[in-house]
């Protein structure tokens, strides 16, 4: 059994900390690292905003705008984590499971919004 929150809120928030963590990390670091902190710490903590803001939707509309938005933050976050790898900014082995979460709750986020979409339909 995964150790993982079931509950995306919960999920998408612990996924928060965790880049709190690392931009705090980044922050210290002289040059291009804190800059990239500033980008990262937007993007990364804005998919779980994104998503608890979505569970007061007002509308499924709205439902799906909110989780459109936090895939599109999810996207964005992954994009600064590969940079961040690929300028020898952090390790890989550091980063790797970050990247396993981001595309994991983009997996998630998206099937929601399929979901939603097709329920919307019906």
């Amino acid at each position: 059994m995964s150790d993982k929150p079931f509950d995306i809120c919960e999920r998408t928030f612990q996924f928060s900390v965790r880049i709190v963590n690392l931009c705090s990390f980044l922050s210290e670091t002289p040059g291009p690292a804190r800059e990239l902190s500033k980008q990262l710490i937007r993007s990364g903590t804005s998919i779980g905003a994104n998503v608890e803001e979505s569970r007061s939707a007002q509308s499924t509309a709205d439902f799906i705008h909110k989780l459109e938005i936090a895939l599109k933050e999810d996207r964005e976050t992954r994009y600064w984590i590969r940079l961040i790898f690929a300028a020898n900014i952090v390790p890989e082995n550091r980063l790797q499971p970050l990247l396993n979460e981001i595309n994991e709750l983009m997996n998630i986020i998206a099937a929601m919004i399929v979901k939603s979409k097709e329920n919307k339909k019906k």
